[in-house]
């Protein structure tokens, strides 16, 4: 069985921070490209990073490029969204997704769109 599980969310201040963690299991780990997308309240998915299955430049959203930082541990089957400075707008459930067989650019639209694997993700909660 595939699992993708979300933790590390939860209420922080404006400016704070927060570690999101995924463990992943029931799927070859080092063949998928991996990453987050998060969606606000009454808002669409929206793609934040992903990092591919060989680990090159990742991917982030303009939004938070310079604040986030994603890593993968195909050793512990597992990626984290390390989140600093965050802001009010950040607010949102985040889930974590994997998709095989993609670039990262591809691959976070996948995730986008609902392919592949996802988690039922984390809500991160920002007060200003």
């Amino acid at each position: 069985e595939v699992q993708l599980v979300e933790s590390g969310g939860g209420l922080v201040q404006a400016g704070g921070s927060l570690r999101l963690s995924c463990a992943a299991s029931g799927f070859t780990f080092d063949d998928y490209a991996i990453g987050w997308f998060r969606q606000a309240p009454g808002k669409g998915r929206e793609g934040v990073s992903c990092i591919s299955d060989s680990d090159d430049s990742p991917y982030y959203a303009s939004s938070v490029k310079g604040r986030f930082t994603i890593s993968r541990d195909n050793a512990k089957n597992a990626v984290d969204l390390q989140m600093l400075s965050l802001k009010p707008e950040d607010t949102a459930v985040y889930y974590c997704a994997a998709v095989k067989g993609r670039s990262t650019a591809q691959a976070m639209g996948a995730m986008i769109v609902g392919m592949g694997y996802r988690g039922k993700g984390t809500l991160v909660t920002v007060s200003s």
